[in-house]
């Protein structure tokens, strides 16, 4: 039996089905362009659905494409709410488009940034390095997205150097070593330690900055990506003596995997950022390392993304909504019962003359931690550091931009390489290959 050709009723109704998926995917990419809502659970909401499409803006051009010439096909053109629809769709593309464009600037903007930090010094490291956007394995990357982050972690850690236990908990205190394969036991390479986000209460080593380890990896790095104990099981100050105790584990045994002890660097991204900003300030604090106090912990540099950098919100530039969570779940007490472990806890407490260098990169669009707090943060260690501090502030950027590659994570990913190396060349520190090189010069 012949099937029935679409009558006028089925294109009104793919018309009318078209216009609600156009409306929806032009509503996503207006959250992806500027969020929607920046506080409580819509802007969560705000965060989940725009951080893909405002760093993959290409990717979501094409699966509203393609959703399009399947409406076309069933016949939506043929009526006005089809027609209103394409409208839509050609604004949303558009836009998404403009958003590719903007993020190929973050190149320009992470130059002048680290030329503001870093003045002249920065011509002591290497040349920045931009993306080629037309090499095969750039493009490669840029298309897989999250789907090439196994693979990459893969090649860099290797079976014998995973879940390596530094503390006492378990699982929640283990590390993994990232490093080229290739890479001298003896050869004393610049170290980086990776504290992940995740409102303290969620994440591992495993879900995030696994393109800035590899990055540093095949530049000649050693990676170290650690758990640590999570609330509301574990109780405000375990989460930082965590990493205090991965510190003085990388110090005293990073050596013999061919990192150098004394060029740790420290950076970690939201409650990471707030974990890897503290520690970076607090270094030796006793009260952080009970039971192994005379450790040393001291970083020669930290790179927070998108951290929380105040839990008493002491200038209104933080989360109304965050004190109840943390008096919940992560510091068990109430902010007017114990503000003393309250501000004991905040970075912005520990702000001092000889903090060590810093590189804060934050998004304009963050919904999750707002951008003020950065700036706030940046502000108040500029007027008391003795050493350099680079803000990196990114138009359009979400919380979390970093997890996978996209153009801004390929140009950020250069620039913390960059002003790592000039910290480094800075300090006079150098692999043992470089120090054979300098001693064999004429």
């Amino acid at each position: 039996m012949a099937s029935r050709p679409p009558s006028n009723h089925d294109h009104r109704r793919a018309g009318r089905a078209f216009l609600a998926s156009a409306a929806l995917g032009a509503l996503n990419t207006a959250n992806g362009r500027k969020p929607l809502a920046r506080n409580g659970g819509a802007g969560v909401l705000a965060f989940a659905t725009g951080y893909p499409t405002s760093e993959m803006p290409l990717h979501a051009l094409g699966w509203q494409a393609l959703a399009t010439v399947g409406f076309a096909r069933r016949g939506a053109f043929r009526s006005p709410a089809g027609l209103a629809g394409l409208g839509l769709s050609l604004v949303s593309w558009m836009t998404l488009v403009r958003m590719w464009r903007e993020s190929l600037n973050t190149g320009a903007l992470m130059e002048s940034a680290l030329r503001d930090g870093l003045g002249d010094d920065l011509d002591l490291a290497h040349q920045p390095v931009a993306p080629d956007f037309e090499a095969p394995t750039v493009r490669r990357r840029l298309v897989r997205g999250p789907a090439g982050l196994a693979e990459t972690r893969a090649r860099y850690v290797a079976r014998g150097e995973t879940n390596i236990s530094y503390g006492p908990a378990g699982p929640r205190n283990q590390l993994d070593i990232w490093r080229r394969p290739d890479l001298p036991a003896d050869g004393r390479a610049p170290v980086i330690l990776q504290v992940h986000g995740g409102g303290w209460v969620i994440g591992n080593k495993q879900q995030q900055a696994m393109p800035l380890l590899a990055h540093l990896a095949e530049r000649g790095w050693i990676g170290v990506s650690i758990n640590y104990r999570l609330s509301p099981r574990a109780t405000w100050p375990d989460h930082i003596i965590d990493v205090k105790r991965a510190l003085a584990w990388v110090k005293a045994n990073i050596a013999s995997y061919g990192g150098d002890p004394d060029f740790v660097a420290i950076t970690g991204g939201s409650a990471g950022g707030h974990l890897s900003s503290l520690a970076a300030l607090s270094a030796n604090e006793a009260e952080f390392q009970p039971g192994f106090e005379e450790a040393d912990t001291s970083v020669v540099a930290a790179v927070p993304f998108y951290g929380v950098y105040d839990w008493v919100n002491r200038d209104g530039t933080g989360r109304a909504d965050m004190e109840p969570v943390l008096a919940r779940l992560v510091l068990k007490s109430k902010l007017s019962e114990a503000r003393d472990v309250w501000e004991f806890a905040s970075t912005m407490t520990w702000v001092r003359p000889d903090a060590p260098p810093f590189m804060v990169i934050h998004g304009s669009n963050d919904t999750l931690v707002p951008v003020e707090q950065a700036r706030s943060f940046v502000s108040m260690l500029r007027a008391e550091s003795k050493k350099p501090v680079v803000y990196v502030e990114l138009p359009g950027a979400q919380h979390a931009y970093e997890l996978f590659d996209s153009p801004r994570t390929l140009f950020t990913l250069d620039a913390v390489d960059r002003f790592l190396e000039t910290v480094r060349v800075q300090e006079g520190h150098m692999t043992k290959a470089e120090a054979e090189a300098a001693d064999q010069a004429p």
